[in-house]
């Protein structure tokens, strides 16, 4: 149990915590909408949020959420206005904003230095402002789901109707893709920009395997996010990997394994 006894690992419990609850819980709605890739694309705008951030001499985190947050709604618009499927939008800007970073963060090569740990996660380090900052982020995705929480049901099984019954469809879809922004942001010092979407779609993905229930899915995947979070830390802890890459695998080997459980018992 001495791994307890450090505070950088009780920090990381902790952010590991808030992390699995804020992915975990919006990823639900995120594979159930069919926005799978929703994730890999926002996440990987976060490079050019982090060099604005750098460049401008603020915290790259929240430069990262502002910044992600412009083009989530973006990204909603240029799909309703334009036609164009979420897809191929999310694959137009996910490409457009890593060129972005990329170039930004030339012009920023003396204070790039903790690129990595925005790229492939850091969460042996992060500090309790850091932890702080995912303890409001996490909150606020987790009030805001709780508030809209009917609304959201509606809007990602069938938009079209929920338009019709009076909610308000649009707003919602364009709130969801905010919501996962601020997912995304929170989870960046944990896994990292390059595996972060795992996060949020894996641990919904396996819920999904196990329950046919909603609210059972939801807390399934709530309850499997935390655990695999806290579990990859512990695994990278006593055998020396990188945690993020640890969680992700982690997380991947049980989604295989209940998938591969689910076609058994389907077999007659």
């Amino acid at each position: 149990m001495e791994i307890f006894e450090f505070e950088f690992m009780q920090r990381a419990f902790l952010a590991g915590a808030l992390v699995g609850t804020a992915c975990s819980l919006i990823g639900v709605f995120v594979v159930l909408r069919g926005l799978a890739f929703i994730g890999a694309g926002i996440s990987h705008s976060a490079l050019a949020g982090v060099a604005i951030g750098l460049l401008a001499g603020v915290p790259p985190l929240l430069a990262s959420l502002i910044f992600c947050s412009l083009i989530a709604v973006l990204l909603g618009a240029v799909s309703r206005v334009g036609k164009v499927r979420e897809d191929t939008a999310i694959g137009i800007f996910f490409a457009a904003t890593m060129a972005l970073g990329i170039f930004l963060l030339s012009f920023a090569e003396s204070r790039s230095v903790d690129l990595l740990s925005y790229l492939f996660g850091s969460i042996l380090t992060i500090s309790y402002e850091e932890l702080l900052y995912s303890l409001v982020l996490t909150a606020v995705v987790a009030g805001v789901v709780y508030l809209f929480y009917k609304e959201l049901i509606a809007v990602i099984f069938d938009e079209e109707l929920a338009q019709l019954s009076g909610v308000p469809a649009r707003f919602i879809s364009y709130m969801l893709l905010v919501l996962v922004s601020i997912a995304v942001i929170a989870s960046i010092k944990l896994v990292g920009i390059v595996l972060v979407s795992a996060l949020i779609v894996t641990p919904a993905a396996t819920a999904l395997q196990l329950s046919r229930s909603f609210n059972r899915v939801v807390a399934l995947s709530v309850l499997l996010g935390v655990l695999q979070t806290e579990l990859g830390l512990i695994l990278a802890y006593y055998f020396d990997c990188p945690p993020g890459a640890t969680i992700v695998l982690l997380s991947t080997t049980v989604f295989l394994a209940s998938t591969a459980g689910k076609a058994a018992l389907s077999r007659p």
